[in-house]
């Protein structure tokens, strides 16, 4: 039996889902798969958008419903932080950083040649989770 292409799939929790989908189109050239409004016309009951060939769901923050669930989950701004940080494989880390910039994000860590073997940086979007971007360096011969 094969594996599947991706094996996690992140599903993000954020304040107004509408403006993270637009943003996400903008900062990481993401396409949009679906949107599916919640009853109130407002929010986000789930989305998916697909960047650099990954699959990412979102959906907005729903505190009336969190007190029926023992797995609830907070976006970023309730818990001052984030314990994760979803990382994309990019043709360029750079172009993507400075794109994800452009678009609004926090540069954390500028682009540079880590001891890995790769070009790697860090935003912070304005929903407040953190991507990585990074591409292999040639090898050193």
């Amino acid at each position: 039996m094969s594996q599947p292409a991706q094996v996690v799939i992140p599903h993000l929790v954020v304040n107004d889902g509408n403006a993270a989908v637009d943003f996400y189109k903008k900062a990481l050239g993401a396409t949009e798969v679906l949107r599916m409004p919640a009853q109130d016309g407002k929010r986000l009951m789930h989305a998916e958008i697909n960047a650099y060939g990954a699959r990412i769901m979102l959906m907005d923050d729903f505190p009336e419903h969190r007190g029926t669930h023992v797995d609830a989950v907070f976006p970023p701004d309730q818990l001052n932080g984030t314990s994760v940080t979803m990382h994309l494989e990019v043709e360029n880390c750079d172009a993507a950083v400075k794109r994800a910039a452009e678009a609004g994000a926090t540069v954390t860590m500028e682009p540079w040649d880590a001891f890995w073997g790769a070009r790697y940086g860090r935003v912070i979007d304005p929903f407040g989770h953190s991507w990585s971007f990074a591409h292999a360096l040639p090898a050193k011969g």
